[in-house]
């Protein structure tokens, strides 16, 4: 499973250089580095348009095109490659709409150390000769029937994970190669309908032995509230405090009400005295 990833690049303008794409002056003025991507996130992934590659803006978590509303769709963030051909919710996206999303690193987590009370520690994992990581993805097109809004979304495809994630997690994302791209990437034109080439299917694997590398990162990166450089930082440079427990604030009583029914409380009478 990949449920958080990174894309720190620092530009938009060596991204689009970088991925072969149009600059596009709206989308660089959107453009951040980022170093924790969660689930609902925003974010690029690129897929070919009549021949030509270009970058949009979803939405992570599926939604299918079919679905009434969004809150009917499970919004899957990751899609099995081993099913993914058969499966309702990805099968046509599989065949018609297949991206990249555009990464340079994801992570996972391991528990702490038996018998200790801290967080569980995140890895990054970065391709061993740097740059981008491109993950095979599936993107949709929803429109809100109410509204005539439409709104685009995504999913990464996993598949099961090779010897760089030993001892870290049984998943990994399907890493697409920049030689592969042109494969991946291309599809049938709208309305037409084509079977997946069996080329396609060849790329739905772990990536090569070796072709990612780890890096202990700061838990910074446990909570979705942080997206800053510290989150790749060296846990020795920004180390886990212990969040500081709250004092205990005494539950006050409830002052005694007055009975609604029964005697009233005695009246007190003053002492009369004689003159």
């Amino acid at each position: 499973m990949c449920g958080r990833f990174t894309l720190v690049e620092p530009s938009y303008e060596e991204l689009a250089d970088t991925l072969g794409v149009a600059f596009d002056s709206s989308q660089a003025a959107a453009y951040k580095p980022r170093y924790n991507i969660a689930p609902t996130d925003a974010h690029w992934v690129m897929h070919m348009e009549s021949g030509v590659r270009e970058l949009m803006s979803a939405s992570w978590g599926l939604v299918p095109w079919w679905s009434k509303t969004k809150n009917d769709a499970r919004r899957p963030i990751n899609a099995r490659s081993e099913s993914i051909k058969k499966s309702p919710v990805f099968r046509e996206a599989f065949a018609e709409r297949r991206c990249v999303v555009v990464a340079d690193g994801f992570y996972e987590w391991v528990a702490p150390p038996e018998g200790s009370k801290g967080p569980k520690q995140p890895i990054w994992f970065r391709p061993s000769a740097g740059g981008l990581l491109l993950m095979a993805g599936l993107w949709e097109s929803w429109k809100d029937p109410a509204t005539g809004e439409r709104s685009r979304s995504f999913t990464i495809v996993t598949h099961a994970a090779n010897s760089d994630m030993d001892g870290v997690h049984d998943r990994m994302p399907v890493v697409i190669t920049p030689a592969d791209l042109p494969t991946w990437l291309d599809v049938p034109p709208r309305g037409e309908e084509r079977d997946v080439p069996a080329q396609v299917m060849q790329l739905l694997g772990p990536a090569r032995e070796g072709a990612l590398t780890r890096t202990r990162v700061s838990t910074r990166v446990n909570s979705v509230k942080n997206d800053d450089p510290l989150c790749i930082a060296s846990p020795e440079d920004v180390p886990w405090v212990p969040p500081e427990k709250k004092p205990r604030v005494p539950k006050q009583q409830p002052a005694a009400a007055l009975p609604l029914f029964g005697d009233p409380p005695a009246a007190t009478h003053r002492k009369r005295h004689d003159a």
